[in-house]
């Protein structure tokens, strides 16, 4: 398994997209800094660029750098994470246009999936972290899913299993409090 992930973090590095397990259901991930792999995925996703993208940490030191927080806040975060917790957070001007969209935040998480963490660590930065599935059509669970519905468009796929929870990520506003996604 660790060559697995291995070859997965050399291929987001060259700027490839990788298809990769988390909680609930398989992820698309690539490297949020480069524009065209970014671009790439959301052409396969068929999801516009104004809607923005999860960025995904090993931990919440590697998102650090990319968002603005008190210093509660990031306690706050520290005691919740890893688990399948999404913040919509203040960024800084290291967050590309591409990966926030139209909006003037961005969503982070620390996965609770030890497979999409190590991914993350191996890459060494934050990736991008969005269903792999057709905008529209149901997220893919199994790997089996993933390459029937997007397997000729993707560089690698992870193996791994998704059942941790039923259901994506919740998606929360720090600032507000607000529960944008249940």
């Amino acid at each position: 398994m660790k060559q697995h992930l291995q070859s997965a973090a050399e291929i987001i590095q060259a700027g490839g997209v990788v298809a990769y397990p988390t909680e609930s259901v398989y992820g698309l991930g690539c490297d949020p800094f480069n524009e065209a792999a970014v671009m790439r995925l959301l052409a396969i996703k068929q999801r516009p660029v104004d809607k923005g993208l999860i960025l995904i940490g090993a931990d919440l030191e590697q998102l650090l750098p990319y968002v603005q927080l008190t210093d509660a806040q990031q306690q706050q975060l520290a005691a919740g994470w890893p688990a399948p917790l999404t913040y919509l957070v203040p960024i800084t001007d290291a967050v590309p246009a591409w990966v926030r969209g139209s909006h003037p935040k961005v969503a982070i998480r620390v996965p609770d999936h030890p497979l999409a963490r190590e991914l993350c660590r191996r890459v060494g930065h934050p990736i991008i972290s969005t269903s792999a599935n057709l905008s529209g059509r149901p997220s893919a669970r199994n790997p089996f899913q993933v390459a029937r519905q997007l397997g000729d468009q993707l560089d690698f796929i992870v193996t791994g299993a998704c059942d941790r929870a039923s259901k994506p990520s919740t998606i929360i506003d720090l600032e507000s409090g607000r529960t944008l996604r249940a």
